[in-house]
């Protein structure tokens, strides 16, 4: 199950997030309503409705992925997306809680574009989200969406 919020945009930017956790999907959504270039923002609860969604609609500029998610983890997810040529060549972020080494190497050996550990304060979480804005969203080129 996945659904889609709607924001009034500056910059025009289609996000995914992949998320289980109901309280990280709320702290995530309200740090990215603050920035000015988002205009729809999609959240899959799962892995399998990630792949569900990339499937059948408009494929997002950016995916937030979390790698421990009920059904498929977010290292299918991941493997999935970057061995799709309709789907490799939208940036991946794994942000998730996991810190294990073995996630952050598999992730960067599956061309994860990054890997960012959530913090645990919710003003560094928001700090962190805001810099993948100045970063991913005001500095890097995204390719544009053929869908």
């Amino acid at each position: 199950m996945y659904f889609t919020l709607k924001i009034t945009p500056m910059k025009q930017i289609h996000i995914l997030l992949v998320e289980d956790n109901e309280g990280d999907i709320f702290l995530t959504i309200e740090a990215l309503q603050d920035w000015k270039v988002i205009n729809k923002i999609s959240v899959a609860r799962d892995g399998k409705a990630a792949l569900s969604f990339l499937d059948a609609n408009e494929l997002p500029d950016l995916i937030l992925l979390d790698v421990n998610l009920p059904k498929k983890n977010g290292h299918e997810v991941l493997e999935y997306i970057k061995k799709s040529d309709k789907l490799k060549q939208i940036p991946v972020l794994m942000l998730t809680t996991s810190s294990s080494e073995n996630d952050i190497l598999r992730s960067y050996q599956q061309h994860a574009n990054c890997y960012i550990t959530k913090p645990v304060e919710v003003e560094d979480f928001f700090r962190t989200i805001a810099s993948i804005e100045d970063f991913w969203i005001s500095i890097v080129k995204l390719p544009q969406q053929s869908n």
